[in-house]
């Protein structure tokens, strides 16, 4: 059954409590869920921890395994496994970044990450695990080169944007960094010289042409993208209220020597009536969202579509308007065979939904 022919109904399937203040982010360990490993996941909050959270084989409930304390002093804003699943890197309001290892069970801090002026916002792994990125208030990016014996050397200090950098994400296959601000715009950023000679190569803000593409940006903060499972196309959301889709040319970026020009394909509006907070594409191309009107939305691509539309449309799958009680500031896929949700909202809780085709 094709997934825009479907009817889908989302199922909550636990409410998990025990953060004592805002939930920001959640991450999904890459490696769970798959062979009959339980699904595990990393959920970080105002309250200065990071919770670690794994669901029981034998009664499928959800259960909080570990709490990564007194290592932040302040808000724990953003976590993220590397590819291998054995590292979580942390980063805090404290300026900090932590990097956990799960050893027997139990999560030591192995390194912290110094250099920051002020609140690290975000952290992201490449696919290979060798380079962390960073991002923080005072409006760097920063690229980590994991060296033996868990040490971190700082590679590149990357400027550019001109506002707190929201939320940095690397390409899932290119050793591509992408990053997006409050200055309203993302930045692509690549290793031009191949030593380290980190550039910015493409900027996706207000409507200017690039490489003969006529780039329209968003015109508020850009808080989050996400990238399909291919890598050719990437989701932003924004502050004003719109989900934005970008495309490349793979095949262009690979003989390139991993960049291509990324073009607007289309704009998702009129979905959310307050800030999009977080956006997630899984891997069978469905997009979810979560924003500040308390509401998760679902959407797919119309392959339906007037042939004389030139482009990508897309189409409300369904929505789930009261998902929490207050702003739901991060939606994420998970890793494996089932089509499962997690989300996490200023009110202090995580809900794991999973997206199921309605029985006739």
């Amino acid at each position: 059954m094709e997934l825009e022919d479907g009817r889908f109904e989302l199922r909550e399937i636990q409410k998990l409590e025990g953060h004592t203040d805002r939930v920001w982010s959640l991450a999904w360990n890459p490696v769970t869920g798959v062979a009959g490993i339980p699904y595990v996941f990393a959920s970080c909050s105002g309250d200065k921890t990071v919770r670690i959270w794994e669901q029981s084989p034998s009664t499928a409930s959800w259960e909080c395994k570990a709490v990564l304390e007194d290592t932040h002093t302040r808000t724990v804003r953003s976590c993220a496994w590397s590819p291998s699943g054995k590292l979580l890197a942390t980063g805090s309001f404290d300026a900090t970044t932590a990097i956990w290892e799960n050893v027997g069970g139990d999560y030591e801090c192995v390194s912290t990450l110094e250099g920051h002026e002020n609140e690290v916002k975000s952290v992201s792994w490449n696919a290979s695990g060798t380079l962390l990125a960073t991002c923080a208030r005072d409006k760097t990016v920063w690229i980590w080169e994991g060296e033996q014996g868990n040490e971190f050397d700082c590679v590149a200090v990357l400027q550019g944007h001109t506002q707190d950098v929201k939320m940095v994400q690397w390409h899932p296959t290119m050793d591509i960094l992408f990053s997006c601000s409050y200055d309203n715009t993302i930045k692509v950023w690549a290793d031009e010289g191949g030593d380290d000679d980190w550039a910015c190569v493409q900027t996706l803000g207000e409507p200017n042409n690039c490489a003969g593409f006529l780039v329209s940006g968003h015109s508020s903060t850009v808080w989050a993208l996400s990238f399909n499972h291919s890598g050719d196309k990437m989701v932003t959301c924004s502050d004003d209220l719109t989900l934005k889709i970008w495309g490349v040319d793979t095949i262009s970026a690979q003989s390139a020597n991993g960049y291509a020009p990324w073009r607007h394909l289309c704009t998702i509006s009129g979905y959310h009536d307050r800030t999009i907070f977080s956006v997630h594409w899984s891997r069978e191309d469905i997009i979810a969202s979560g924003a500040a009107d308390d509401a998760i939305r679902f959407f797919v691509e119309n392959k339906d579509k007037d042939g004389l539309v030139d482009g990508p449309l897309y189409k409300l799958l369904m929505k789930e308007e009261k998902a929490h009680d207050m702003d739901v500031n991060s939606v994420q896929w998970s890793p494996g065979e089932k089509r499962l949700l997690a989300s996490a909202s200023d009110d202090g809780t995580i809900k794991i939904w999973e997206l199921a085709p309605v029985s006739c």
